[in-house]
């Protein structure tokens, strides 16, 4: 059947289909799901900077714990004693019988309370790098809802603004058929139009927040055009506010001032051990000129603490101080941090009554006077109420979408209060 065959023809063109929609189907870029804020918030501390530099802080403190309390290196000691330098026989190893060449080794070995002091500090260390790093994930995780909230609350302004759309195409339509019935006004007419403007005005405002807040999530999650999911319950915290107030402690930006009380009394035990001697073991092999024998020579030193009342008790009584200190502003930390959250708790709860009100009586009372004040323009009354009614339509959702911003920042600053253990990594010591 030779080629030009109608036959032929239908089953090229068969199979030109087939490949074209298995193409189709094989470039098709699979579609992200919606993005939950805890996905966005676990995301983000993954691939965070700032996780990977206190990983590393902690990688540091454990390389520093390892060598601490070890015994120092070794000296090395060489040269030549009873040396000639006058005649006779001077500069001559061999003129004289006492001169001998040496080398020998010598190690110091601090007090085991020095040893000790060294390794609780290296320990306290680790704990207050590892407290700096659950504070950098509180931090972190808070910005990212941040910027999830950020998104959220753009849509929300937008969806809200654009249902007024309809409305206000609606009023220029009236105001133009009133003035080609003869009943209406150009003001009228003209003062629609301009109300339809500012609305797009308003609409193109959103819009660019939307793209602003898009780009900070991106920084987290690394994704462009993020689709987000169903907010989380901004009206209801994870940790009921009570806990959080009687949990302080045990909060992410308090974790660190313990880590830090530890930190100075490691440096008080360490000015305390300077008061223990310390030891050094010195040995010496001495070569003499030839048919004379060779010399060892063994040595023990024992530094003596003997007048420590300007020296030892001086640096004990400054590092006593700088602990009392840490003590103190650890205690006012506590308090600012206890005020922080019964401040916080109180406005978030304010906010929230405050989006229950909105909900409830303003909004529908401001959509309602602006339908009636429409209907009653189409029926033959003023146009003015309607504007007037418009505008404060939109300055009240406006300040909705607002008090919505605040609580859920505010119930983002709550929640990430407490480590999560699914965000903040256990790493071994």
């Amino acid at each position: 059947m030779p080629f030009s065959h109608p036959a032929w023809r239908r089953m090229a063109r068969g199979l030109a289909t087939v490949l074209l929609w298995a193409g189709a189907v094989t470039i098709t870029p699979a579609t992200e799901p919606p993005l939950t804020l805890k996905a966005a918030v676990r995301r983000g501390v993954e691939q965070a900077p700032l996780m990977t530099a206190r990983d590393a802080d902690m990688d540091a403190s454990r390389e520093e714990a390892m060598r601490a309390g070890r015994l120092p290196d070794p000296s090395l000691t060489f040269g030549v004693a009873n040396f000639p330098v006058t005649a006779p026989g001077a500069f001559s190893l061999r003129s004289d019988p006492t001169t001998t060449r040496n080398i020998g080794v010598t190690q110091d070995i601090p007090s085991r309370a020095a040893r000790d002091a060294e390794r609780q500090l290296a320990n306290a260390q680790i704990d207050a790098a590892a407290a700096n790093r659950v504070a950098t994930a509180q931090t972190v995780q808070e910005r990212i809802a941040d910027a999830w909230i950020g998104v959220w609350v753009a849509e929300r302004e937008r969806n809200l603004l654009r249902e007024l759309r309809s409305e206000g195409d609606l009023a220029v339509r009236l105001t133009e058929a009133r003035l080609r019935g003869g009943a209406g006004s150009a003001t009228d007419a003209l003062a629609a139009r301009a109300e339809v403007a500012t609305l797009e005005n308003r609409l193109a405002g959103a819009d660019a927040d939307l793209a602003a807040a898009q780009a900070s999530l991106q920084r987290w999650v690394g994704s462009s055009a993020v689709t987000l999911a169903e907010a989380p319950d901004f009206g209801r915290l994870p940790v009921a506010p009570g806990s959080l107030e009687q949990s302080i402690d045990q909060q992410a930006p308090m974790q660190a001032w313990a880590a830090r009380e530890q930190v100075a009394q490691a440096a008080l035990d360490q000015a305390r051990a300077a008061r223990h001697p310390d030891w050094s073991v010195s040995a010496i092999y001495g070569k003499r000129a030839p048919g004379l024998s060779d010399m060892v020579m063994l040595q023990v030193g024992v530094s003596l603490p003997l007048f420590t009342r300007n020296r030892q008790d001086r640096g004990i009584s400054a590092r006593q101080a700088q602990r009392d200190a840490v003590q103190a502003d650890h205690e006012d930390a506590r308090r600012a941090q206890r005020e922080a959250v019964a401040r916080t708790v109180a406005a978030w709860q304010g906010w929230g009554r405050q989006i229950e009100r909105d909900q409830r009586i303003l909004l529908p009372l401001d959509r309602d006077r602006a339908k009636t004040a429409l209907a009653s323009y189409g029926g033959g009354g003023s146009f003015q109420p309607w504007l007037e009614a418009r505008r404060a339509e939109i300055e009240q959702r406006l300040a909705y979408v607002d008090a919505l911003a605040a609580r859920a920042r505010l119930w983002a600053a709550l929640a990430y209060l407490l480590p999560h253990h699914d965000s903040v990594r256990e790493l071994p010591r």
